[in-house]
């Protein structure tokens, strides 16, 4: 069986996937860390949408890394 990480360092070696995947990585390593917070403080994704004035799906879309245009006006929320 193949692991992760020796399909992200074979993948790597393609420059147009490594730049798309640095384009990104900023954004995941910020969704990951801003889960992990949500969880150190308890809340639920829902509980911090209420927080956030904005809706579950959408926490759990930034969390999941599938939020688009993400802004600073978000994360500052």
């Amino acid at each position: 069986m193949t692991r992760l990480n020796d399909v992200l360092k074979q993948k790597m070696r393609d420059p147009e996937f490594r730049e798309a995947f640095e384009e990104f990585e900023q954004e995941f390593q910020i969704a990951e860390q801003l889960t992990a917070l949500r969880k150190e403080k308890g809340y639920t994704q829902k509980e911090l949408a209420k927080k956030a004035h904005t809706s579950q799906s959408a926490i759990a879309r930034f969390e999941s890394g599938q939020h688009k245009n993400l802004t600073l006006a978000f994360l500052h929320r």
